[in-house]
């Protein structure tokens, strides 16, 4: 696979404002776990080697362990590996990933409100939409494992 652009040179204020939404998100209410395993889960629906790679790391240095990391593929069976608040947002994550398939569901979200305020439903939201913004530039550009974006 060969890079096809860097982002920061053809497009700067869109690089800008993607990081604009990663400050936003560094400091909302829900936990580092919990965003780096929409990060994870996202990333490894969409097939995004370069987000997988950098946020299971990310995950290890915040005190992830290596069997919930190696399990989030299969965290419905898991059994109790994940906590049921981990659980929602997992379902959260899976289900605006493939939107196409049928969106966020009333029993999606309908359970995440039993855990989380409406804002931090919403923070949630905007964590899968921003990562699923990532895993696309990277897949369009095919950025390799460990080059910058920048």
């Amino acid at each position: 696979m060969q890079k096809r652009l860097n982002i920061k040179q053809a497009a700067p204020d869109a690089l800008k404002a993607m990081i604009g939404l990663e400050s936003y998100l560094s400091k909302i209410s829900i936990s580092k776990t919990a965003k780096e395993l929409i990060k994870i889960r996202a990333s490894q629906i969409n097939g995004c080697a370069y987000c997988i790679n950098i946020h299971t790391q990310d995950a290890v240095k915040n005190g992830e362990t290596n069997q919930r990391i190696f399990l989030l593929s299969a965290w419905r069976e898991a059994g109790d590996i994940f906590t049921e608040e981990e659980k929602a947002v997992l379902a959260i994550t899976e289900e605006i990933t493939l939107i196409h398939q049928q969106g966020l569901s009333d029993q999606t979200y309908s359970n995440a409100v039993h855990f989380f305020s409406e804002n931090q439903i919403a923070d949630i939201i905007t964590a899968v939409i921003t990562i699923n913004l990532w895993n696309r530039v990277v897949l369009s550009t095919r950025l390799p494992i460990g080059q910058s974006l920048a």
